[in-house]
């Protein structure tokens, strides 16, 4: 928004376009609650748009656009009153579609939910009212809606909870959300691409109207590209992959349909992302912002939600925790991604996806406060390398660290190093194959009692039941710091753009600074 308003202050006309189509919805429809009629009601949104482009300059900061235009528009409808009135519209005429290109049947039934739901929304009290058709029947986000009422979103949360609740007792059809997508095409509004299936499930069961894409990908793990889209390099990961996770070169290559949904972005109103505060998150948000930078967004709306904590969650791993009903209280939370977030992102798919350690340190040293888990995932993914005291990155350390004190059982270790490695997000695949590596010999720093060789988990992880985990002499070693493991092991790793095998390792973590270093 505020790159719009600059641009209209200098006379840039595609910026005036993108303010003009932003604004128009809640203009409508704030003046439509005052006139009651769509044609006065547009004359009103066009006299505020011409009033509030000329007194633009006067406008002190870009952030109090939304209710400075609000009241403008609201003064224009006090004009209108007090001039002649001209016969009343139903707001439904101005908002039918071309209904030629539908059967017969198809539009008799569009127009009975179309009346029967303005008439029960026509019955709420205006401050719902408004509410329903900003949040529904415009699509607007509750943050937009509380800046342009200049009302806290908890209030709107509250009218739209209220407002669901009385009309779900008087319509005659399943929810309100199905008859907005019945009559404004909500399957084609918006998208959300989250992290993964589960989460994705969740939201199908009514929390959110939209197309629903879920991200498949580990970032952290294997080779990455600048372009992922690059035949070549989607060939190089799919075989990497496979080795290293056992996930079928043709399951990762078939992944392209989600890069086909993605190249088709603006044929949604609006795209939102939905995120966490881990590096694996934070790597898919990367990417995702990498990708959207290079786009012409036109008319669609890019939006975020990123969140590392909830209320009432001590430990909160990630989305996918949350109930339904608890991700209905983040519904509409999201905020809109500007230049800012978008180069943020882009900096750090650049970075994380470069060969030369230097760039990597480079990018800690920017300002990411536009994108603010991305500095904590970033050090986290440097903290992966092997350490300067012992050859252990912090995967490796952490787990020998609470092997040692006692816990025997695999599925208990993976459980407790997750808690305390929060920041990596770190799903049981990777953590497999990380302990595959720590327990094959040469130079094994665990043994795994009861596992005869170690599966290969083609479709499934390894299943570990009566296994026992102890450290072996080497690792009791290399955990006190009297051995280096990657001065003794052959390594062929990727941590990121980075390539480390053996002859070429001369970056390490330290540990004491929390830095890459060279050595």
């Amino acid at each position: 928004m505020n790159q719009w308003i600059e641009g209209v202050k200098k006379g840039d006309q595609a910026a005036s376009k993108q303010l003009v189509q932003h604004f128009s919805g809640m203009a409508q429809t704030v003046a439509y609650s005052k006139l009651g009629d769509a044609h006065l009601a547009e004359d009103a949104v066009q006299e505020a748009f011409a009033e509030a482009f000329k007194n633009l300059p006067k406008l002190q900061t870009a952030e109090a656009f939304p209710g400075w235009f609000k009241v403008i528009v609201e003064r224009q409808c006090h004009r209108l009153l007090r001039r002649k009135q001209h016969k009343l519209i139903p707001i439904q005429e101005i908002e039918q579609v071309a209904e030629e290109k539908y059967r017969p049947e198809a539009i008799v039934e569009k127009r009975e939910i179309e009346q029967t739901l303005h008439a029960f929304v026509a019955d709420l009290s205006p401050a719902m009212r408004i509410s329903v058709q900003l949040f529904y029947f415009q699509g607007y986000s509750l943050r937009e809606i509380s800046s342009f009422l200049d009302t806290p979103v908890s209030v709107l949360k509250k009218r739209l909870f209220d407002a669901r609740l009385k009309l779900k007792k008087t319509l005659p059809v399943a929810d309100l959300m199905f008859a907005v997508n019945q009559l404004y095409g909500g399957e084609e509004g918006m998208l959300h691409i989250v992290n993964g299936d589960h989460l994705a499930d969740t939201l199908r069961q009514g929390v959110v109207e939209g197309e629903i894409l879920a991200w498949r990908e580990i970032y952290p793990v294997g080779p990455v590209f600048v372009d992922m889209d690059e035949k070549a390099n989607r060939a190089a990961r799919a075989r990497y992959l496979e080795d290293a996770l056992g996930i079928p070169q043709a399951e990762y290559l078939n992944s392209e349909k989600q890069e086909q949904i993605l190249n088709n972005f603006n044929k949604h109103k609006e795209v939102i992302l939905w995120f966490e505060h881990d590096l694996f998150d934070q790597t898919m948000l990367a990417y995702l912002l990498h990708f959207f930078s290079k786009q012409n967004l036109q008319d669609t709306q890019l939006s975020l939600l990123c969140i590392g904590e909830f209320p009432g969650i001590d430990l909160f791993r990630g989305l996918g925790q949350l109930t339904a009903t608890q991700l209905k209280s983040l519904s509409g939370t999201w905020h809109t991604v500007g230049q800012r977030e978008l180069e943020t992102g882009r900096n750090m798919w650049e970075a994380y996806t470069s060969s030369i350690p230097d760039k990597h340190i480079q990018f800690l040293e920017e300002d990411l406060s536009a994108l603010p888990f991305m500095r904590d995932a970033f050090e986290a993914h440097l903290s992966r390398m092997p350490s300067a005291f012992n050859g252990l990155g912090r995967i490796e350390q952490t787990t020998l660290e609470i092997a040692a004190s006692g816990i025997q059982s695999p599925y208990e270790l993976f459980q407790q190093v997750g808690n305390q490695l929060n920041v990596f997000g770190l799903g049981d695949l990777e953590f497999w194959y990380r302990l595959k590596k720590m327990a094959t010999e040469p130079c094994s720093l665990l043994h795994i009692q009861g596992l005869e060789a170690f599966p290969d988990f083609k479709h499934e992880a390894p299943s570990f039941q009566n296994c026992i985990i102890t450290l072996t002499e080497l690792g009791r070693e290399v955990l006190g710091g009297d051995k280096d493991w990657i001065a003794l092991k052959e390594i062929d790793d990727w941590f990121g753009g980075i390539h480390l095998q053996d002859g070429k390792i001369s970056w390490r973590w330290d540990t004491a600074c929390n830095k890459l270093v060279q050595i």
